[in-house]
């Protein structure tokens, strides 16, 4: 199957930048590197990667969660920016990078809507059973890991930023946070390194999947500066193709 991919629309030379920093690290594997190189040639088009390479790059599932949405627009910055439209934006970033390489991921939502049933009248019964939604959907693929994306927020310290990653307790998502972890350690969070933490047990999405779920807070909309920043495509960019080279990272033991 062919896809006409759309990076092209998006900004090369931020890509490669944040491309060559990775790679350097060793975060961005040797296939996925060249996969990513040959997508900035001319007229580029979009194979699976074993029709180019030969070979296959892992191919489990992925489900991309594009936090809140509809009535539940989540966290709100100062300026009035919302974050389920930013969630969103990135989730779907994340996707065209995913298919890319090979992997069509189920998207939670594609627009902004939240995903509550017909029979949910108030806000506070469509946000309940949106989320039951979201944990009916995910946990319908077993074989499958999930990437939340969400915007944090702290008003009492407006000077907090970066992105971090939250696990929840299935086997193999600490090591899938803590690669993600790394990369945006790399790409976005270079002066204020965070680590990966398993997420509380008040989160009712990551704490009722099945699978190996990682939640990534992306920014904090309490900072004016990341705030401006999270609206931008190349910001945007930057964080999927970390939480993308994460993903295909050699998967080690988390530090004890």
């Amino acid at each position: 199957m062919a896809y006409e991919t759309s990076l092209q629309r998006i900004q090369c030379a931020e890509v490669m930048r944040v491309f060559l920093l990775l790679r350097k690290r060793r975060i961005l594997s040797g296939l996925l590197a060249a996969a990513l190189m040959l997508s900035f040639s001319a007229a580029v088009r979009f194979y699976k990667t074993e029709m180019v390479f030969g070979s296959k790059l892992p191919t489990a599932a992925v489900v991309i969660d594009a936090g809140h949405g509809g009535v539940d627009g989540g966290a709100v910055a100062k300026d009035g920016t919302v974050e389920s439209g930013i969630n969103l934006s990135i989730a779907l970033t994340l996707k065209e990078l995913f298919l890319f390489c090979g992997i069509e991921p189920v998207m939670i939502r594609e627009t902004d809507v939240s995903i509550h049933s017909e029979e949910a009248e108030t806000i506070s019964q469509k946000k309940v059973s949106d989320l039951k939604n979201r944990v009916a959907l995910i946990n319908s693929h077993p074989d499958a890991v999930l990437i939340s994306i969400h915007q944090n927020s702290l008003p009492t310290a407006p000077s907090v930023r970066g992105a971090q990653a939250f696990y929840n307790p299935v086997d193999g998502a600490d090591t899938l946070a803590h690669a993600i972890q790394d990369a945006l350690n790399i790409a976005i969070n270079p002066q204020r390194a965070k680590t990966e933490k398993q997420i509380p047990s008040t989160i009712y999405l990551m704490q009722k999947a099945q699978i190996p779920a990682v939640l990534v807070e992306c920014g904090f909309l309490s900072n004016e500066e990341e705030t401006r920043l999270l609206q931008t495509n190349a910001h945007q960019l930057r964080l999927s193709l970390a939480i993308l080279c994460g993903y295909y990272a050699p998967k080690e033991e988390v530090p004890q």
